[in-house]
């Protein structure tokens, strides 16, 4: 990367002067890329920063910016838990602090005990009813047809025979997508979004994928056309609800390839997403960051919303002012009285996952999408890396721990799978009693019983925030 031309490493020049950076925050979930992002945004205008996550390989627990870090696996602990852990977290800390989290789970969970972590965080004051919505999308879908937003048809099956009355009028191919993602990802065949061609493969699909007593599977359209059709908002909305930030871009590249998060993307001005975008979450009463994506649909010429995240977006820092403002100093300066100062979209700057985007770009040219110097020349103009940096080298190192992680993890649950296949086709009346017994075994370990053993009080000095 260094020696691409154009591409630039590094953060870039500060222009706000905060006039109260005293209040610390509390990153809940820092993720992949999210949380590191928001832990150098505010943490290089001098705001302690403070992650909590369930990996220790977190890329922002080893930010030169992180004053303090927390291990709680929020998405597999029970909620009375987590919310004992925050407080205890805000205890020590000693001082109330900005609350931002980054996943829809996190999301939830701050507005259902927003009543009980008030004591020591502040964030915005929103509808929990609404948020819950957003995160659901057959609530989404349904809440953008009232408000006559545009949005791909979709179908929300209950029973497989609900699927066999779909495909009576269906048109291939079809996007076979979870209603809530997180818990496709906790099921003991951890599922993502696919796109399928045919009757055979959709059914199979839900015959292999779905619990009928917890239905979570939507069929939806696919919207032809490349990456780049898929533009994203990206706003702040104060208390009143007036977007005090907007910016529009658009998508270059995804991880997983097609049809994953950006992991290349652009700015780019357009002013009909962003008055749609402003028009949708005006109307339900919005507030707080927000990530909007929509799809272009050149069939009918529309843009039609495929993804609302009533959060600070994955691909944040790709959205940076000429002035330095993001949605993460946006919503900071906001919580803490300070005025919030608009700034317009930065035409052409660039951001990049660079791990992620690394593995997608060998995905696209095996498929032909770009020659070795169309992908070579992407790069210029990068204004903005994820990991690379030079004020903060180290977050590098977490990142490649934890895509090793995950690639081990993958590689021993497909030999896991493989082999209980095989067992199965030879010895299936003899296995099936020791695999049952075994699955059992396994499915009582929770991943909140793995990563919760150690509790706040018993981490390491090194690891906590002073009083």
């Amino acid at each position: 990367m260094n020696s691409t031309p154009g591409c630039r490493i590094g953060p870039v020049k500060e222009f706000l002067v905060l006039e109260d950076n005293a209040t610390p925050v509390v990153v809940l979930v820092c993720h992949h890329h999210v949380g590191l992002g928001i832990v150098r945004s505010l943490g290089r205008l001098g705001v302690p920063v403070y992650c909590i996550d369930a990996n220790r390989f977190c890329p922002a627990f080893f930010s030169r910016y992180c004053g303090g870090k927390f291990r709680w696996d929020l998405h597999g602990s029970p909620a009375s838990a987590s919310l004992r852990f925050l407080l205890e977290v805000g205890r020590k800390i000693g001082r109330r602090s900005v609350l931002i989290p980054t996943s829809d789970i996190a999301a939830m969970f701050v507005e259902d005990q927003a009543a009980a972590l008030a004591e020591h965080f502040i964030f915005p004051n929103r509808d929990a009813g609404l948020i819950r919505a957003l995160c659901n999308k057959r609530d989404m879908y349904f809440l953008a047809k009232r408000w006559n937003v545009p949005a791909p048809e979709t179908s929300f099956p209950r029973s497989r025979t609900d699927v066999l009355e779909y495909l009576a009028s269906a048109r291939f191919p079809i996007l076979f997508k979870p209603i809530y993602p997180h818990l496709a990802l906790q099921r003991s065949r951890p599922w993502r979004m696919a796109l399928v061609h045919t009757e055979r493969e959709l059914l199979d699909q839900y015959d292999a994928l779905e619990d009928p007593s917890a239905p979570n599977v939507m069929l939806q359209e696919y919207i032809p056309g490349t990456d780049h059709m898929t533009w994203t908002f990206n706003g702040y909305f104060d208390e009143p609800g007036e977007c005090r930030l907007a910016f529009t871009g658009r998508k270059l590249r995804n991880f997983p390839p097609y049809f994953g998060q950006a992991s290349f993307a652009v700015c780019e001005e357009n002013e009909e997403v962003e008055k749609m975008a402003l028009r949708f979450m005006t109307s339900i009463g919005y507030k707080g960051p927000l990530d909007l994506g929509f799809r272009y649909d050149a069939r009918d010429g529309q843009y039609k919303v495929n993804d609302v995240n009533p959060r600070i977006g994955a691909m944040f820092r790709l959205f940076v002012g000429q002035n330095g403002m993001d949605v993460a100093r946006a919503l900071y300066q906001d919580m803490t009285g300070q005025p919030v100062f608009p700034s317009l979209t930065p035409e052409g700057r660039k951001w990049i996952v660079e791990d992620v985007d690394l593995v997608s770009s060998i995905r696209y040219y095996r498929d032909g999408e770009f020659t070795l110097r169309q992908w070579i020349n992407s790069f210029r103009a990068i204004q903005e890396t994820t990991f690379l940096s030079r004020d903060d080298p180290w977050p590098i190192v977490g990142a490649c721990l934890l895509d090793a992680k995950h690639a081990l993890t993958g590689a021993l649950g497909v030999r896991r799978r493989r082999l209980q296949r095989d067992q199965n086709g030879t010895v299936a009346t003899h296995v099936g009693a020791i695999t049952n017994v075994v699955s059992q075994i396994d499915e009582s370990i929770t991943p909140a019983q793995l990563n919760n053993e150690r509790r706040l009080e018993e981490q390491p000095a090194s690891s906590r925030p002073e009083p």
